[in-house]
């Protein structure tokens, strides 16, 4: 089917994007479709339906690739769901809305985000949480909550869509509920990599850890994740930021984040949590646990202070995992918290920390450590398989 010529053009970037000339079209493009666990992306040409009542249709303009990409993709600890486009940190440009859709409009700079916030139910009332009832993110739905479809197809036959995003599409369709308008003057090439993991570490460390300026904080797991907590430390005040981890070589990288000492528990014949209470006169104020290792998770927790330490649990250990601590730890005035997503709720609060990055108050250039042109997107999976990226950008016009 051939498109009809645009009514009007918004340039960005270089990309021209149809403001209204293929609304309640079928639009063919390419997305990089992962048709078994573990094997290459193939760039494929997929129709893409258009946007049905409460939702969006999107022009992704850049994604990058998040560890959990990876995970779903070698189909590790979870039902596997094939064929399916992944991808789930991005920027982009609303193509058309669908019915009941009154706060986004064509044009619109968004992120798309893997959970969502659809504003009615108790979680999205309550100014303590985010996990919304309607949109909190689920792994294992492949299809619209609409209808049950999926808004992707080659040849008829129906692709997979992940956790609500699949931004490795040139155009993608989601809920209103998981797209975060943010302002147009922000850089989407870099920005894109807020809608998952640099939000969920930073959030973790300023909206829920809280550490006091000059107070120390321990850093569980210096990936992206990790990283980002630590960014929210340095951000926060923090006099000392520690990181744990099981990789020597992460240190000096880490250093520019505002890590100041460095742990490894391999080095040492006691437990971790002991080391860093020797290292601290008693436990750090604050510590973030970014691995999903239950043991971490214990570790994290016992080597925060006795009557003013709070932890918080970032990471998802396995589903068989139990965390076990003795009852006094809590009992001598210990808080252990968990999070999802850093306590932001994605259409309210993202678009104030994309402001936080405009305003030069949270950097995130040096989370990006590649950049490869969509033709090469399987090059961006190999960095991430070989330790070598935090976050690698793919470009969508290459």
């Amino acid at each position: 089917m051939k498109l009809k010529e645009p009514k009007t053009v918004l340039r960005v970037s270089s990309f021209i994007i149809n403001m209204s000339g293929t609304a309640g079209q079928v639009i063919r493009c390419k997305a990089a479709v992962a048709w078994e666990a573990g094997k290459p992306l193939v760039i494929e040409e997929v129709e893409v339906a258009p946007p049905q009542k409460n939702e969006v249709r999107l022009k992704i303009l850049f994604t990058s690739l998040c560890h959990t990409d990876v995970y779903f993709w070698e189909a590790k600890g979870q039902t596997p769901l094939f064929p399916r486009i992944f991808g789930h940190e991005a920027g982009g440009i609303v193509e058309s809305v669908g019915e009941g859709v009154t706060d986004l409009q064509p044009g619109d700079h968004v992120l798309p985000v893997f959970t969502g916030e659809c504003k009615e139910c108790p979680h999205c009332h309550s100014e303590e949480s985010n996990m919304c009832d309607l949109l909190r993110i689920n792994t294992d739905r492949g299809v619209m909550i609409n209808d049950g479809q999926s808004r992707f197809s080659i040849k008829g036959k129906p692709i997979y869509h992940f956790v609500g995003t699949s931004t490795f599409s040139e155009y993608t369709v989601t809920h209103v509920g998981c797209v975060a308008k943010i302002n147009p003057a922000a850089p989407l090439d870099k920005v894109c990599v807020l809608s998952c993991g640099i939000s969920t570490g930073f959030g973790a460390t300023v909206n829920v850890a809280k550490p006091k300026k000059g107070q120390s904080v321990a850093i569980f797991g210096l990936g992206a994740v990790g990283l980002a907590a630590a960014e929210g430390a340095r951000v926060s005040g923090a006099s000392r930021i520690i990181g744990v981890d099981l990789n020597p070589s992460r240190f000096n990288e880490a250093k520019k984040f505002g890590v100041t000492e460095f742990v490894n528990p391999k080095d040492y014949d006691k437990p971790v949590q002991q080391v860093i209470a020797d290292m601290t006169n008693g436990g750090v104020d604050r510590s973030v646990e970014c691995t999903g290792s239950v043991q971490a998770m214990i570790s994290a927790f016992e080597c925060v202070h006795d009557g003013w330490g709070v932890a918080v649990l970032v990471g998802v250990p396995n589903k068989d995992d139990a965390f076990k601590t003795h009852p006094m730890n809590l009992l001598n005035e210990r808080t252990l918290k968990g999070t999802f997503f850093g306590n932001y709720k994605p259409r309210s609060d993202l678009p104030s920390v994309v402001e936080k990055y405009m305003n030069k108050e949270l950097e995130v250039e040096k989370f990006i450590t590649h950049t490869v042109p969509f033709s090469e997107i399987n090059k961006a999976f190999d960095l991430m398989l070989a330790g070598e990226s935090i976050r690698c950008i793919i470009r969508m016009d290459g």
